[in-house]
């Protein structure tokens, strides 16, 4: 047994290194490979974010038009929404 060990223990640390290094620099590239995933799943949901707030300033605008319309047309009516917290 120490023959062997003396023999091909050299190249058999080699051997291990070389597959260890290996398997590092497979493991980072699928880390790395994953990181670039989740930056594209979060940027997706940045500009999903971006259209949901613009839609939400642009119903605030219309339900601003609407309560002016409404306080113009009947105006006891929109004090009887704002009462009820509806507006």
């Amino acid at each position: 047994m120490l023959e062997i060990l003396s023999t091909y223990g050299i190249p058999l640390a080699g051997l291990i290194a070389i597959v260890l290094a290996g398997r590092r620099t497979n493991a980072s590239r699928i880390w790395r490979e994953e990181a670039e995933a989740q930056k594209t799943r979060a940027d997706r949901l940045i500009e999903e974010l971006k259209e949901v707030k613009d839609r939400l300033t642009e119903l605030e605008g219309y339900t601003q038009t609407l309560v002016l319309l409404l306080s113009t047309i009947d105006p006891q009516k929109l004090e009887e929404l704002r009462a009820n917290r509806r507006l």
